[in-house]
C-alpha cells in the first residue's frame, strides 16, 4: 500500500470496522482490496463507504466526520454530456435560387460558382457570403 502521509489512517480503520460489522459485504471487500492496492479511493467510493459506515452502530462519530471531511476535500469531477449533433440547418432556398438565376445568365461567374460548390458540398454559407449573393443578384439580374 502506498501511503501519502504517515500517521493514523482513518479510512483503513473505517474499512476494518465495516468489514467486522458485515464480513460478507462484497462492496466493502472490494474497497479494502483497492485501498490496499492503490492506497486511495475515489470520491464516489468514499461516499459509498460513508453510507455503509453510517449504518455501523459501534463506529466512532469522529471517524465519520473525518471521512466526510476527506470527501469534501476531493474535487468533484463531472463528466460533460456528450456533444449533441447540431441539427442541419434548413437549406436557404432563396439563396440557392438566386445562385441558379445568376449562373443561368452568367455561367462562368467564378465567385458564384464557388458558392454553389459550397452549397452542393453541404457547407453552410456565412452571412457575408449570403449578402454577396444578394448583391450579385441585384447587380446582374434586376
Amino acid at each position: 500500500m502506498i501511503k501519502k502521509k504517515p500517521g493514523i489512517d482513518i479510512i483503513d480503520k473505517i474499512l476494518d470496522a465495516c468489514y467486522k460489522h458485515n464480513p460478507d459485504a462484497l462492496f466493502i471487500m472490494s474497497l479494502m482490496h483497492q485501498y490496499e492496492e492503490r492506497g486511495s479511493l475515489s470520491k464516489k467510493q468514499m461516499e459509498g463507504l460513508y453510507l455503509k459506515a453510517a449504518k455501523v452502530p459501534d463506529l466512532q462519530p469522529n471517524w465519520l466526520a473525518t471521512l466526510e471531511a476527506e470527501i469534501l476535500k476531493r474535487p468533484t469531477r463531472d463528466k460533460t454530456p456528450a456533444a449533441s449533433l447540431k441539427p442541419m440547418e434548413v437549406k436557404d432556398l432563396l439563396t440557392e435560387n438566386r445562385i441558379k438565376e445568376i449562373l443561368e445568365k452568367y455561367p462562368q461567374h467564378r465567385r458564384v460558382v464557388f458558392l454553389q460548390s459550397k452549397i452542393s458540398n453541404n457547407q453552410i454559407l456565412t452571412p457575408d457570403e449570403k449578402k454577396e449573393v444578394e448583391k450579385f443578384h441585384k447587380l446582374l439580374i434586376k
